[in-house]
């Protein structure tokens, strides 16, 4: 299948297009990047980065540097370091961001191929909701909209929201309510699903490119998660991408959500009576871990 990843790398999400690459049924077709993790100009950059050490050439086009009615946030270096892949440094991409910006990008992508592509927004939903905007047709034409973000049972950067969502609330709330083809694969699941040292140390060792890669951003990363006890890390975006090729993996419940876009509880991501969308609120956690790992391991 026809995919687009719209990315804030991080590393997480590096992890992420790893395995969309590794992935047979999917055919990884196009970047958008987008404030977050980091600041667009340097999700731009890991993003060409990261296409390098795949061997990809697709286009990246650069999206949104700040939310669609908030003021600006800084990146999450508190995360995933300071340019976005843990302590490693910043690294110069071989190949130019696609003349286009994102929004432009996407629109005449889907539309080209209507009921073919699958966008997989895996930071803020500021790109995909000014698609929606700029092409009311969109919606219609994505074959579906799989979502990293939310979470029905509470927040992971404040107690009632998802960092996703948090920082750009009205976006999301805009795309989980817009009638689209929509998977919300949120906290539910991803945070029963965990990577821990060990398992980077196996990536680094089948795959010594690729998982050596990620085993270097991990250090910092896990450091962060290891300050609130935690022994492992999410494997957040990755599920998201694993939850389109591998659905039966996922509990879903079909629900409207609704997101909050003011007062304590900003971000968070509720049931309500809006268009309805499947949402992850749980699955075989072990299944998708080893899926995870068994696809990391076949690349170089």
């Amino acid at each position: 299948m026809k995919l687009i990843i719209d990315t804030d790398p991080g590393v997480d999400d590096a992890m992420a297009l790893f395995w969309a690459h590794a992935a047979p049924e999917i055919d990884l077709i196009g970047l958008t990047t987008v404030f977050g993790n980091v600041r667009v100009d340097q999700a731009t950059r890991n993003a060409l980065v990261l296409c390098d050490v795949m061997g990809l050439d697709i286009p990246v086009a650069e999206g949104a540097g700040q939310p669609l009615v908030l003021p600006p946030f800084p990146p999450s270096a508190y995360v995933h370091g300071d340019e976005g892949f843990g302590d490693m440094p910043a690294m110069t991409p071989t190949r130019a961001k696609d003349p286009r910006d994102a929004v432009t990008y996407l629109t005449e992508t889907v539309c080209a191929h209507p009921g073919e592509i699958v966008v997989a927004p895996i930071g803020p939903l500021t790109n995909i909701a000014a698609a929606i905007q700029a092409d009311p047709e969109f919606a219609g034409n994505v074959k579906q909209i799989v979502i990293m973000g939310g979470g029905l049972k509470g927040g992971n950067i404040t107690p009632h929201a998802e960092a996703n969502f948090y920082h750009d609330p009205h976006a999301a709330h805009f795309v989980m309510t817009c009638g689209a083809p929509i998977i919300m694969v949120g906290l539910d699941i991803t945070e029963e699903v965990t990577c821990v040292p060990a398992d980077f140390a196996a990536m680094a060792a089948a795959s010594p490119k690729h998982g050596q890669m990620l085993q270097d951003m991990s250090h910092f990363y896990l450091r962060f998660y290891a300050e609130y006890g935690l022994e492992g890390c999410g494997l957040h975006d990755p599920a998201a991408i694993i939850a389109i090729t591998h659905p039966e993996l996922f509990e879903m419940k079909r629900t409207g959500v609704s997101v909050v876009c003011e007062g304590d509880e900003i971000g968070r991501s509720v049931p309500s009576d809006e268009p309805t969308v499947d949402v992850a609120v749980g699955g075989d956690a072990a299944a998708i871990k080893a899926l995870f790992m068994d696809r990391i391991g076949t690349l170089p």
